[in-house]
């Protein structure tokens, strides 16, 4: 009984840190991958880096977009930022 009450700290620690680091990074992850998932052709985006640009082609695993001037970037869908694009497509409507 004694050895059990020395691990309840131990057990509370690990809920506790499931519940406030764990869980909610799954979550936001989770939402990323929804968010990029239904990007379509003309949508404005961010990316990590910061360049602003405009959907033209999605394939599989990248983006075309085309930013200011025309130019045309092919990027990798994981380096959209969901936070500073959805930004962006509040300030549209």
């Amino acid at each position: 009984m004694q050895q059990l009450g020395q691990f309840i700290p131990l057990i509370l620690i690990i809920v506790v840190f499931y519940f406030f680091m764990i869980r909610p990074q799954l979550k936001k992850t989770k939402e990323q991958k929804k968010f990029r998932e239904n990007i379509k052709i003309g949508d404005k985006i961010v990316t990590i880096g910061g360049i602003h640009g405009k959907i033209s082609d999605v394939q599989e695993t990248t983006f075309i977009i085309t930013v200011e001037g025309g130019v045309k970037l092919k990027i990798e869908k994981s380096a959209i930022s969901m936070d500073s694009s959805t930004l962006i497509g509040a300030e549209q409507k």
